[in-house]
């Protein structure tokens, strides 16, 4: 089979990738071939499928708020932005809020972030405890010092309808995509060779690593780049609950579980424990976590949920990046013509929109335009500056 060339190769065509090959191929200033390699065109087993889809300000650090800050002004315009054939794509953005709460000895972080999203322009409340119980009755407040809570810009949505309305414009914009395993390597004069599982081999000046947790970290060996990233399983449970609660927001509990409606019911989850949290491809639920820490956890903390009827439940992956919890995004020094999106840890929804416009911006003209994302560069790896995100859900 004839090699066949192509001016910038996306591997991994989710959310991120195609967030990326729809904002190239709708720029003015590039008309160069895009070619999008995805091993699972189903899209049955990607994150993008399997997440709880929400977006929040609601970030300790400033490149990541002004991230979601785009990003909302994105998923409101959904409808006419990527518009294809006068079919408008929904998402069902519903901005019920995050509620950050915090236990006394934790008041101090919160209030911290609350001045730095106050100041980038986030809209968000705080609430001592008697303003927590005014604005949510159905909460137990009697262990916490305050809450945070988004009054507009954060809530929830259909991560596979972004994912799927990304995907769609970037095929009506001209770029091409491949259901096929890729690898990839040095191909001479500066370019790249990607052999693909159908037999294929593809040339590009321009390779975008965006394989996530199934692949991200084995295309990056493959390129000569190692980077900590590992696929974790993180579960979602669903339940109903007989009491009607108003006004039931993203909650998150002091001690990271979190829950929020969806349909007549809630969905919730939280990190497994350190010592049972290991690198994992498979899909099985654990259902112990749920019994022993999140229902426990969410019953003290919302009354009305000691009596609840537990639904299905599903298990997706993260990409995980151990060493900051923090994507690596951008071109990689000494690999030329090799992007990273990846390492995004649960947070790769919600941040399309910006890396997607902005790897575009960096691809098409070699320096960011709207919103500089070098602060997630790869480079902070080598010097060991990790980003402090201290509200990591």
């Amino acid at each position: 089979m004839a090699e066949r060339t192509a001016d910038v190769v996306v591997i991994g065509g989710a959310v991120m990738g195609s967030s990326v090959a729809c904002h190239l191929a709708g720029r003015d200033d590039f008309t160069g071939r895009i070619i999008v390699v995805e091993a699972d065109p189903a899209y049955e087993t990607c994150a993008s499928a399997r997440s709880a889809a929400s977006i929040r300000q609601q970030f300790s650090t400033a490149i990541n708020i002004e991230i979601s800050l785009y990003g909302i002004r994105f998923l409101r315009e959904i409808g006419s932005t990527l518009e294809v054939n006068a079919e408008r794509p929904a998402i069902d953005l519903h901005e019920g809020g995050y509620l950050f709460l915090a236990t006394p000895e934790k008041i101090r972080i919160l209030e911290e972030n609350h001045r730095l999203q106050q100041d980038l322009g986030a809209d968000i409340g705080f609430y001592d405890p008697a303003g927590l119980k005014r604005k949510f009755p159905w909460l137990e407040v009697s262990d916490l010092a305050a809450g945070c809570h988004g009054l507009t810009g954060e809530g929830w949505f259909d991560g596979y309808g972004l994912m799927q309305a990304f995907r769609k414009k970037a095929r009506a914009l001209g770029a091409e995509y491949v259901a096929a395993q890729a690898s990839v390597e040095a191909g001479g004069a500066g370019g790249w060779r990607i052999r693909l599982s159908n037999g294929e081999t593809l040339s590009a000046p321009v390779v975008v690593n965006c394989a996530g947790a199934s692949g991200g970290a084995e295309i990056c060996r493959q390129a000569g780049l190692k980077v900590p990233v590992v696929p974790r399983k993180r579960c979602v449970f669903t339940f109903d609950c007989r009491e009607k609660l108003e006004n039931f927001p993203l909650l998150i509990d002091p001690s990271g579980t979190y829950v929020r409606p969806e349909g007549t019911g809630y969905i919730c989850g939280s990190a497994p424990p350190a010592d049972r949290d290991p690198d994992c491809s498979d899909f099985e639920v654990d259902h112990v976590l749920f019994e022993e820490h999140i229902w426990p956890v969410l019953a003290a903390r919302v009354p009305a949920f000691e009596a609840i009827r537990p639904g299905p439940a599903w298990a997706g992956s993260y990409d995980m990046n151990l060493f900051d919890h923090n994507a690596f995004i951008g071109a990689v020094p000494g690999l030329g013509g090799f992007y990273l999106a990846l390492g995004f840890s649960g947070h790769g929804l919600q941040q399309s929109p910006a890396v997607g416009r902005g790897l575009a911006e960096l691809i098409a003209t070699g320096g960011y335009q709207s919103l500089d994302l070098s602060p997630l560069s790869i480079e902070r790896l080598a010097a060991r500056r990790p980003i402090i995100e201290r509200n990591v859900v």
